[in-house]
């Protein structure tokens, strides 16, 4: 394959062309190259492959083109020095907590985080003998505490999963840095759309691709971006020897879904921030939080962060449970599913759904309860989405 753009372009650019790769073809689009493993010329050149010694690739459980294509394209589009990808955000997110811990570490984490993460830090770490600990991610007071010894790892997450809760990334990464720990942050909610984190500090960033990257809910991705050194030293011998190998087919669609996904963020934040104009005051509400409002509790630190409000909103009904059961129920544009970032409007009902696993006291500690509705807003015209959500508010009064 013939090496494709290197220069220096603006994100924009980088996600319609940064990293590809054409064959003797000269293909149009980027090509899917679906295959496990790989010819050699000779003996000698397969040795020489799989000694690292020279470039090439050996196993699709290693590598592929049209994977490595995805790679180039994301570290371009992050400012990192690597990106690795893997099969699903949480085969990322695991690889990336395991890979560099060992018995008697500690890692630290902010208290909101998506449910599965949080799950990885309370119940798999700790069987290794790592110890771990959760922090209110905005009680600066509690984060000195938590880091005033040494640790390895922070995982902070902000906007975090449900509530939209922020974390002061610059600062804590501060804090994290002084305890010799390196600072992971997700990304997921923001997009690199909307908050870049290793210009706030951040060693590692995290991404589920099967969200805003792909953005037409198709296929599973995760993607981790950091260090070079780290990358090839921590990272790649633990992907390598545990297979959680992004399939080149889905490497393919997520590659398509960035070439869009500056003008679809961009339109789904603008469409989140009139919907949650427009439903702020409806009495079925208890609350609202879109970090793009300055209702929401944590606004100056998502506004020091982010370019927008994003996409993501979250809702508390007044009438509990029940309530935002009557509301989901009623939704008749609106699906109800545990995805998000995808250009058709979602919701779910995260205590029975994403963050079903996480005990209720812990739920409680990030601020969740049964009355809250998580909604990822998509690409439909604003009027349909308005006129559909009240007409819910409406039915979840009970009146």
């Amino acid at each position: 394959m013939t090496s494709g753009n290197t220069p220096k372009y603006r994100p924009a650019t980088n996600l319609v062309h940064g990293g590809t790769e054409r064959t003797q073809w000269g293909e149009t689009s980027e090509a899917l190259i679906l295959t496990s493993g790989y010819m050699y010329d000779s003996a000698e050149q397969a040795q020489a492959r799989m000694a690292g010694e020279i470039p090439g690739y050996v196993y699709s459980r290693y590598n592929n083109p049209t994977v490595a294509m995805l790679e180039e394209r994301l570290r371009l589009m992050e400012g990192a020095e690597a990106c690795r990808t893997m099969a699903s955000g949480m085969g990322a997110m695991s690889s990336l907590l395991f890979a560099p811990v060992q018995s008697g570490d500690r890692v630290v984490g902010a208290n909101a985080l998506f449910g599965s993460c949080r799950w990885l830090i309370a119940n798999q770490l700790p069987k290794f003998g790592v110890e771990t600990e959760f922090v209110d991610g905005m009680d600066m007071e509690a984060w000195e505490r938590a880091l005033s010894k040494p640790t390895k790892l922070v995982l902070v997450e902000s906007p975090a999963n449900p509530l939209n809760d922020a974390v002061d990334i610059a600062a804590v990464a501060e804090l994290a840095h002084k305890a010799g720990a390196q600072l992971i942050v997700d990304n997921v909610f923001a997009t690199s759309m909307l908050q870049s984190p290793f210009e706030l500090g951040a060693d590692w960033v995290f991404y589920s691709g099967t969200k805003h990257m792909d953005g037409g809910g198709r296929v599973l991705a995760g993607a981790i971006l950091g260090p070079q050194k780290d990358m090839e030293e921590i990272i790649d011998p633990y992907i390598r020897h545990t297979g959680p190998s992004l399939s080149p087919f889905n490497a393919w669609v997520v590659l398509k879904g960035l070439e869009s996904m500056p003008l679809r963020v961009a339109k789904q934040s603008e469409n989140a921030a009139i919907v949650a104009d427009r439903i702020a005051n409806h009495k079925a509400l208890r609350a609202i939080r879109y970090p793009g409002r300055k209702d929401h509790p944590h606004y100056e630190v998502h506004a020091k962060q982010m370019k927008a409000g994003g996409t993501m909103m979250a809702i508390s009904l007044a009438g509990g449970q029940e309530a935002a059961f009557r509301f989901l129920n009623a939704l008749e544009l609106v699906g109800i599913s545990n995805n998000l970032g995808d250009a058709k409007t979602l919701a779910c009902h995260p205590s029975t759904t994403t963050h079903r696993a996480v005990p209720v006291e812990e739920q409680a500690s990030m601020g969740l309860d049964a009355s809250w509705i998580r909604i990822s807003i998509g690409l439909e015209d604003v009027e349909d989405l308005t006129e559909d959500f009240i007409r819910a508010l409406d039915s979840a009064l009970g009146e």
